[in-house]
């Protein structure tokens, strides 16, 4: 079988369909961040894009792609947030009905979003139903086109779009971090990295309860794992893509992990040195870059190193308990 595997021209492509609909981010310094890793550390603030999250890119290029027969029908997507509101914000803009399946257990803001947006969302419970299982069935009971959260050329291509920003906003780079669930941003990230800072080292952060790239990538086949239980809701995926996996394994140099604890020092650190509200699947790459930086597991001193903040979707009341439970913890 032939994979539709995207490149980088795939990723031009898609920037310029974003133009004057996905905000150009801004990248934003930290003294501080600079002395903990001891390089100059560059993060691509994703949580201030509209809906909050670099997932408007791969939302907003795939549904700009659709014919009008398709416009007319419909989407449907399958998320546990960020996806969600993406492509419900996308078919609003595009006018088009959106039908999305979330977790009974999403954020409760990311599901009032969701519907804020104007989308029909559908509520399954993840531990004991298949969520793609239900998407393609509302897609051919209703003629709708499915477009998941990851594994789609059109959803990789858009989200290769942040880190192609954050190349020509700081140039090249030595080191760069972002988050991995389904591989999505990775894979685009990945693509727009190595074409332009060719160079640059690769990690992909997941969360270590929800680790299975990581071990796909060792053994070099997809491992299917449980929801893994973490706080970084969007990354609780089982099995990496079929479409991102071979690109990480060409162009990543590693897959890392963080712990949720890890997250929870992240997210007081941007809130409280930055100002910022990054929820905790968000903070994956600060928290693993700084672990390494601690460690001495990565030589970052002195590097030029590129960070991607994917998202600051979080309830206020999560945010507050999460923040709270460091007991005084400093940053």
């Amino acid at each position: 079988m032939t994979l539709n595997v995207p490149t980088y021209a795939d990723v031009q492509a898609a920037a310029q369909r974003l133009k004057g609909h996905a905000h150009l981010t801004p990248v934003l310094r930290s003294r501080f961040a600079d002395e903990m890793l001891g390089g100059e550390v560059f993060f691509k603030a994703e949580n201030l894009q509209r809906m909050g999250a670099f997932k408007f890119r791969g939302a907003f290029n795939a549904l700009s792609r659709f014919d009008a027969a398709q416009r007319e029908r419909g989407v449907v997507a399958f998320s546990s947030g960020n996806h969600a509101q993406a492509v419900a914000l996308s078919a609003r803009i595009l006018g088009m009905p959106a039908v999305i399946v979330m977790p009974s257990d999403a954020p409760p803001l990311k599901i009032a979003a969701t519907r804020g947006y104007g989308a029909q969302v559908v509520l399954y419970d993840r531990y004991t139903e298949d969520r793609e299982a239900i998407g393609k069935r509302l897609a051919s009971e209703r003629g709708l086109t499915l477009i998941p959260p990851y594994d789609h050329p059109d959803v990789i291509a858009g989200q290769g779009t942040a880190a192609k920003e954050l190349v020509e906003q700081v140039g090249p780079l030595d080191y760069f971090f972002g988050c991995l669930g389904g591989g999505g941003l990775m894979g685009g990230s990945c693509l727009a990295v190595k074409a332009l800072s060719p160079d640059c080292r690769i990690y992909g952060v997941e969360p270590e309860a929800g680790n299975d790239v990581q071990q796909s990538f060792r053994i070099g086949k997809p491992v299917r794992i449980e929801v893994p239980k973490t706080i970084a809701d969007g990354a609780q995926t089982q099995l990496v893509g079929t479409l991102t996996f071979p690109i990480l394994q060409r162009d990543a140099s590693d897959i890392l992990t963080a712990t949720d604890q890890q997250l929870i020092e992240a997210m007081h650190f941007f809130a409280e040195r930055m100002k910022l509200i990054v929820e905790p699947t968000g903070a994956l790459g600060f928290a693993a870059a700084r672990h390494a930086a601690a460690t001495g597991s990565l030589p970052l001193k002195g590097k030029r190193i590129g960070i991607l903040i994917s998202g600051g979707n979080v309830d206020m009341s999560t945010f507050c308990r999460l923040i709270s439970s460091l007991d005084g913890t400093p940053s």
